[in-house]
C-alpha cells in the first residue's frame, strides 16, 4: 500500500524555470561552451582583444582572432574527433567489466527492490592515468594524445556534446517502456514525468536508466555517466594542458601543477568513495535526461578545466608563499566538507557510536533523525560551505586573469615569450580574464543555492512539521549567520 501511495504522490512542481528554463538551458548551454573556447583562445588572448572595443568590432576580424574554422559551422566537429572520443567511452566502459569490482545494492525503490551496482571507478581511472603516464615518460610533452587534445579540443568538445544530447534523447524515448507495476526495477523519476516534453527532457523520465551492451553486459547508464568518463576526462585534459604549456615556454608552472593535483584528487576521492553515490540526490531522485548528460559529460570536463586550459598559454607562477596561502584555503574547505560528511555518515550508520553518541537529534515521524548540533546544528547544509571554499583554489593560482597574445619581436616590457617567437602580455586583457577563469566559483556558488532549495523542498514534503520544527533550531541554510 505505501509503494502504491508513494507512485500515486503529484508531480513535485515545475524546477529550474519549469519548461522556458529547460528550453534556454538545453539549447543555451553549448553556445556557452563554444563562446568559452572561442573567446578565451591561444590565438589573440583572452578575451580576444576586439571584444574589448566593441565600437571597432568587424565580424571578420573576430573571427580571425578566435580561430573560427574554415570550414565554418561544419569544422566544429570532425569524424576523426568524434570517433576517438566514442573509443574513450568504449575503453571506459571496458575496464568498467574486466577490472576487479565491488558489487553492492542501492538504496531501496518505492517498488520495494535494490538494484545492484558495480563499482571500479578508481582502479579504472588510476588504470588509464598509468597508462597516460607510461606514455608520457616515453615520449614527454609530444605523447600523441596530449597534441591530438590540444589540436582537437573544439572538436572533441562537440562531440561530446553531441554524445550527450544522443544519450539523453535515447533514454527519454526508452523510458516510455517503463511499466507500472513492474517487476525489473524500473521506475520513473518523481520530477521527471510532468507531461511537458521538452522539461522532462531536460529533467530525465526514467530514474535508473540500464542499457546491456554485447560483451560488457548491463550499465547502470547514470551512476556510469556520473563518476567515469567525464570526471576521469577532467584529469586528462588538464594533464594535456600541462603538456601544452610545457610545449609553448619550455617550463611548467606551480599553479598549474597545483591546480591539477588538488582536482585529481577531488576525482579520485569521490571515486574512491563510490558507493557514497547511492545515497545522493542524483541516484535517488533526479532521472537522468540532459541534465545530467550534459553536465556530466561536456559541462564538468569542459568548464571546469578552464583555469589550467587558460594557464597553458599564460603561465602564473604563485611562489612558495602563493601555493601555501591557496593550500590554506583548500585545507579549511576539505576539512569542513570531509569532517561534516564523516559526521553524518557514522550517525546514520552506527548513531551510538562515541564519535557521535554526543549529538543532539529530531526523531521524526518517518523514523528519520535529524541531528541539530554538532556540525550540522551550524547549518543544514554546512558541506555545502566546505565545497565551495574548496572551489577557489581552482581559480585563485590564475590571478589577475586576462592576456593578449601578441607578434614576435613585440618587445613589449612584463610579456613572456613563447618558444614559436610570440609574446603574452596582460595589458588591457587584465581583469576580462577572469570571466572564464573564475566562472567556476560564481557557478558553483549558485548550484549549491539551488541545490539547497531542492533538497529543503523534497524533506519539506518527506517530513512536514517535523522539518519546520527542525529549521527552527538549525536556522543557517549554508553558511552560519549569513545564509
Amino acid at each position: 500500500m505505501a509503494s502504491k501511495a508513494k507512485r500515486a504522490e503529484p508531480a513535485h512542481g515545475y524546477e529550474f524555470g519549469g519548461p522556458l528554463g529547460a528550453s534556454v538551458i538545453t539549447f543555451g548551454l553549448p553556445f556557452l561552451c563554444w563562446l568559452f573556447t572561442f573567446a578565451c583562445n591561444d590565438i589573440s588572448g583572452c578575451p580576444a582583444p576586439s571584444l574589448l572595443n566593441p565600437k571597432t568590432l568587424s565580424i571578420n576580424q573576430l573571427k580571425t582572432e578566435v580561430g573560427w574554422p574554415e570550414d565554418g559551422i561544419m569544422g566544429l566537429a570532425s569524424w576523426k574527433a568524434t570517433a576517438w572520443t566514442v573509443a574513450y567511452y568504449l575503453f571506459s566502459a571496458l575496464l568498467y567489466r574486466i577490472l576487479p569490482a565491488i558489487e553492492t545494492e542501492g538504496t531501496e525503490l518505492s517498488s520495494g527492490g535494490r538494484l545492484k551496482y558495480r563499482f571500479n571507478a578508481f582502479s579504472t581511472t588510476v588504470t588509464t592515468l598509468v597508462l597516460c603516464f607510461a606514455g608520457t615518460i616515453a615520449q614527454g610533452a609530444e605523447f600523441p594524445l596530449w597534441t591530438f587534445i590540444a589540436d582537437n579540443y573544439l572538436q572533441i568538445l562537440t562531440a561530446n556534446i553531441i554524445i550527450s544530447y544522443a544519450l539523453a534523447i535515447f533514454v527519454y524515448v526508452r523510458s516510455f517502456s517503463v511499466k507500472r507495476p513492474n517487476s525489473d526495477l524500473r521506475e520513473l523519476a518523481a520530477g521527471g514525468h510532468s507531461g511537458n516534453l521538452i522539461y522532462d527532457f531536460y529533467m530525465g523520465r526514467e530514474l535508473n536508466p540500464r542499457i546491456t551492451l554485447p560483451f560488457i553486459g548491463e550499465i547502470d547508464v547514470k551512476e556510469f555517466m556520473e563518476l567515469r568518463p567525464g570526471m576521469l576526462g577532467y584529469i586528462i585534459l588538464n594533464c594535456a594542458f600541462i603538456a601544452k604549456q610545457y610545449r609553448n615556454f619550455g617550463f611548467v608552472t606551480d599553479s598549474i601543477v597545483f591546480i591539477t593535483l588538488v582536482q585529481a584528487i577531488y576525482v579520485l576521492d569521490g571515486q574512491f568513495m563510490e558507493p557514497a553515490i547511492l545515497t545522493t540526490m542524483d541516484i535517488t531522485t533526479d532521472g537522468f535526461g540532459f541534465m545530467l548528460a550534459f553536465g556530466d559529460l561536456v559541462w564538468l570536463p569542459f568548464i571546469y578545466s578552464q583555469q589550467t586550459r587558460y594557464l597553458s598559454t599564460h603561465p602564473v607562477m604563485m611562489g612558495w608563499l602563493g601555493t601555501a596561502a591557496v593550500s590554506a584555503v583548500l585545507t579549511a574547505g576539505f576539512s569542513v566538507f570531509r569532517l561534516s560528511n564523516s559526521q553524518k555518515n557514522i550517525f546514520r550508520t552506527n548513531p551510538n557510536d562515541p564519535r557521535v553518541a554526543h549529538l543532539t537529534y529530531i526523531e521524526t515521524k518517518t523514523g528519520s533523525r535529524l541531528i541539530t548540533s554538532g556540525w550540522w546544528g551550524i547549518a543544514r547544509h554546512i558541506n555545502y560551505l566546505g565545497d565551495w571554499l574548496q572551489s577557489w583554489p581552482y581559480s585563485l593560482p590564475t590571478g589577475f586573469a586576462g592576456y593578449a597574445i601578441l607578434t614576435a619581436g613585440s618587445g613589449v616590457d612584463g610579456s613572456v615569450k613563447m618558444l614559436d617567437g610570440r609574446e603574452v602580455v596582460q595589458g588591457p586583457a587584465k581583469y576580462w580574464g577572469m570571466i572564464f577563469t573564475y566562472f567556476y566559483v560564481l557557478y558553483f556558488a549558485v548550484l549549491l543555492i539551488h541545490r539547497d532549495g531542492r533538497d529543503d523542498e523534497k524533506c519539506a514534503r518527506k517530513y512536514g512539521e517535523d522539518w519546520k520544527k527542525y529549521k527552527s533550531i538549525v536556522k543557517s541554510r549554508i553558511v552560519p549567520g549569513i545564509y
